[in-house]
């Protein structure tokens, strides 16, 4: 049966593949970002893009509703939209640090909150959270990162247990390091070194999250709700 999806963030990287697997499903899908556009990957498809930064509320609010009148309510939630501002901490500015946070932690509090309310109504749903290794481990330069990463941990548990009596399932899942346009700007050196580090000897490709985010997503997953699902190669093993 053909769900309404929406997936934060699902113009490129992890969020264009997690999106472009929905719409292969069949399902109908709708992506957010603050172009507003649909990317080529996704032309094919009869995808909704919408104009959302998920840092303003009333942005989130409307995007929603032109969700829900263009496709119905929002079934299936897949929370992916963030960024990153990396430095060690003495050089770490104050908005380095609440933006991140801000975008990354509250912008996916805005979503589930709005998102919710109907799913609550409807007794039924999927949320998804597009959390990090990083979040788990920790890593230097990314204190921002890694806090508003693990934070996602904590308000999917908590939601886990809001929204349980009410059918609705919320779980994280947590990508290592992804051959995404976000990676390939660091160096050879540091990915070398990256690569070194995880037990498989390889990054994630963007549809290995994919597929477990539709996997969280599907009847098949219906018992399972505030879980942590690490797709990181081995390199997070233990946290």
């Amino acid at each position: 049966m053909s769900r309404s999806v929406l997936v934060t963030g699902g113009n490129r990287g992890i969020g264009l593949a997690i999106a472009q697997a929905f719409a292969e499903a069949g399902d109908k899908v709708a992506i957010t970002s603050r172009s507003g556009e649909v990317p080529e990957a996704l032309a094919k498809y009869d995808v909704l893009a919408v104009s959302c930064d998920v840092t303003d509320a009333a942005q989130v609010d409307a995007a929603l509703t032109e969700v829900e009148e263009k496709q119905g309510p929002v079934e299936v939630l897949v929370a992916n939209a963030g960024i990153t501002k990396d430095t060690l901490m003495l050089r770490m500015t104050e908005e380095d640090f609440t933006s991140v946070v801000d975008t990354n932690l509250t912008g996916t509090f805005r979503v589930v909150k709005r998102a919710s309310a109907k799913m609550l109504r409807a007794r039924r749903g999927r949320i998804v959270l597009i959390s990090s290794v990083v979040g788990l481990t920790g890593t230097a330069g990314q204190a921002n990162y890694a806090a508003s990463k693990a934070g996602l941990v904590g308000l999917a548990r908590s939601l886990a247990r809001e929204f349980g009596p009410r059918g609705i399932t919320v779980n994280v899942v947590s990508p290592g390091f992804v051959a995404t346009d976000m990676t390939a700007v660091l160096s050879e050196e540091r990915r070398k070194e990256i690569v070194s580090a995880v037990p498989l000897g390889r990054y994630a490709a963007p549809d290995e999250i994919a597929s477990t985010v539709r996997f969280l997503s599907s009847d098949e997953a219906a018992y399972i709700t505030g879980a942590v699902i690490p797709v990181d190669g081995g390199l997070g093993m233990g946290h």
